[in-house]
């Protein structure tokens, strides 16, 4: 088509559309939806207009009837309604769009998306089979991130985003999490987060690694923290981006009360926790009809043999059918051993999944007694996630 692709301001405008079928009822959805005072002229109409709330004229199309109207829309089976239709339009210099016959009327309605604050409309040549592929094609791209898009924000409005990245696979990460963090002006990023995922990020974006692991801390949580914050009321769009899920095992918590505190606009974006990633990637439900109706998850981060940790071993040993333990390959040997002395018996399947959901993955599979030696037999450490319980006889590929 010949013209210039334009957005027009239809609100409190009167749209007129003739016809009361199919493509009427979805051509008065779109312009009221865009805030048009929406008249259909039509004998008759399809349910979804009669119902609707659209103010519906049933009687044949009059000439004059798009007296005050800033658009007319043609939609009937009788092509030459519609040509009478687009030849008052046009003598009243108003644009027709003409469902029948589109090369025929002074306007078109394109495939349109809306994403966020975008808004994207397509028309490839008058096929619109084809518009609405490409349209789908870019809105695809959009949220998956292969199409870029960091909108300009107004001096001061920073904000903080707590993404979390998942179990290791940059892949895993969800939509909303992918396009925050390409939006983003700074990521402060954990050891454990996608990183592959930073490749992608606009040159000009801050990189803040936070680095953190069992013996190696680059910032102290008080430092993430105020970092965060600092970033935020400059003006960026901080993405604090870490591995599994921000609320388990993660600090996102505190952080979010820092940012609350601060004054802040913060939001939470989960992930997928590895309790549960990592055992499904090695082929083991976390529960399973007839063998466990429940499961734990439990910071292994901490010393088993200490009262004060805060491990209840007695509840934990008898309880739970299934017990996740995260962050647990340092104190495995301890944790093991307590939970047998306290009732699990030593023969109970376990596995420990090491660097799940990526290339490397390693999975040791032994029993609650045994796990501790054949993972060091393995050469296994962190990362990995432990499962006890029946469910980890099963799975097995």
């Amino acid at each position: 088509m010949t013209g210039l692709p334009i957005l027009l301001d239809l609100l409190g405008r009167r749209v007129v559309i003739v016809g009361g079928g199919a493509v009427a009822a979805r051509r008065a959805k779109t312009f009221t939806e865009a805030g048009a005072e929406v008249q259909v002229i039509a004998p008759e109409v399809v349910a979804e207009l009669a119902g609707s709330g659209i103010e519906v004229v049933r009687r044949r199309y009059r000439t004059g009837d798009l007296a005050q109207a800033w658009l007319a829309v043609t939609a009937t089976d009788d092509p030459s309604v519609n040509a009478m239709v687009a030849e008052e339009a046009a003598a009243s210099r108003i644009f027709c769009i003409r469902a029948d016959e589109a090369t025929a009327g002074s306007a078109r309605v394109p495939a349109i998306l809306h994403s966020g604050e975008l808004t994207v409309s397509v028309n490839a040549g008058d096929d619109p089979r084809r518009a609405v592929e490409l349209r789908n094609l870019i809105a695809a791209a959009l949220e998956t991130g292969g199409l870029a898009s960091r909108p300009v924000r107004p001096a001061g409005s920073g904000s903080v985003a707590l993404v979390g990245g998942g179990p290791g696979d940059p892949e895993l990460i969800t939509v909303r999490g992918r396009r925050l963090l390409l939006e983003a002006d700074v990521v402060v990023t954990d050891r454990l987060a996608p990183r592959s995922l930073l490749d992608a990020l606009d040159p000009g974006v801050e990189i803040i690694d936070c680095g953190k692991s069992a013996h190696r801390h680059n910032l102290t949580q008080d430092e993430i923290n105020a970092v965060i914050v600092d970033r935020a009321r400059r003006g960026s769009r901080v993405v604090r981006l870490k591995g599994g899920d921000p609320f388990v095992f993660g600090r996102g918590g505190e952080e979010v009360a820092a940012c609350v505190e601060a004054g802040i606009d913060v939001q939470v974006v989960p992930g997928i926790t590895s309790a549960i990633a990592a055992p499904a990637a090695a082929g083991i439900p976390v529960t399973h009809r007839g063998l466990a109706a429940d499961f734990a998850v439990v910071s292994g981060h901490r010393d088993p043999g200490r009262a004060e940790a805060g491990w209840n071993w007695p509840e934990l040993a008898v309880g739970p059918a299934t017990l996740v333990v995260l962050m647990g390959m340092e104190g495995l040997a301890g944790i093991t051993a307590e939970l047998i002395e306290h009732g699990r018996p030593a023969d109970t399947p376990a596995a420990a999944i090491h660097r799940a959901t990526l290339p490397d993955q390693q999975v040791v599979r032994s029993t609650l007694g045994g796990l501790a030696v054949a993972v060091r037999q393995a050469g296994v450490g962190a990362p990995s996630v432990v499962v006890i319980g029946a469910v980890a006889g099963l799975g097995v590929r």
